[in-house]
């Protein structure tokens, strides 16, 4: 995603929605999903470069004693604020997120994981944790939600391309490599705008 930022920066903007994956109504604790990214997680390594930390793989090796209630509410609101005072760097933001999570093992539902980014992107603390439980951020969150079930966003990360108010095109659902979605967005550029 920032390749294809610094890429296509000066054609589009890239926004980040929070699709909201991990909703459940009552929390679930880590150890329902730790058998499959036990299973699955070298292979996305394989296919995508991405290494995923000892922090974190300690929470699905040792799920019996991880306190982890896994849920995209507060990492969603976390966006929302974020967007706010940074819309430009969204996308710096969300693998920011991504790397605390995934590779720091950082427990998004802890307020205290946000404090490090609070920091790089000067963002007041205060006005930030007063905001993470407010409801009008939280509303704004469950917004896009919405919004990704409204777009049929059923698989993440899922990549689409509006070229206008009701034209959207899927790029891709899951990973794949940057030259692919390159191709991918620079033909439906091309094919729209009639560019030859």
């Amino acid at each position: 995603m920032h390749q294809l930022n610094h890429e296509f920066r000066n054609m589009m903007t890239i926004e980040v929605l929070s699709g909201g994956m991990i909703l459940p109504e009552q929390p679930v604790h880590v150890g329902v999903m730790a058998g499959y990214v036990l299973e699955n997680y070298e292979r996305v390594e394989e296919t995508s470069g991405v290494q995923f930390g000892e922090d974190y793989l300690w929470h699905m090796r040792h799920a019996d004693m991880s306190d982890w209630f896994p849920s995209s509410e507060k990492p969603a609101i976390a966006l929302s604020i974020f967007k706010e005072y940074q819309p430009e760097h969204q996308v710096d933001f969300i693998a920011d997120l991504q790397k605390a999570l995934f590779v720091e093992g950082r427990d998004l539902t802890d307020d205290e994981a946000y404090r490090h980014l609070l920091y790089k992107y000067a963002i007041d603390e205060t006005i930030f944790y007063e905001r993470l439980h407010s409801e009008v951020f939280r509303q704004k969150a469950f917004d896009e939600f919405a919004l990704c079930r409204q777009l049929k966003a059923t698989g993440f990360p899922q990549l689409m391309l509006q070229t206008s108010d009701n034209k959207i095109y899927l790029i891709n659902r899951g990973y794949e490599n940057y030259e692919t979605v390159s191709k991918k967005i620079n033909h439906i550029i091309l094919t729209q705008y009639n560019i030859n």
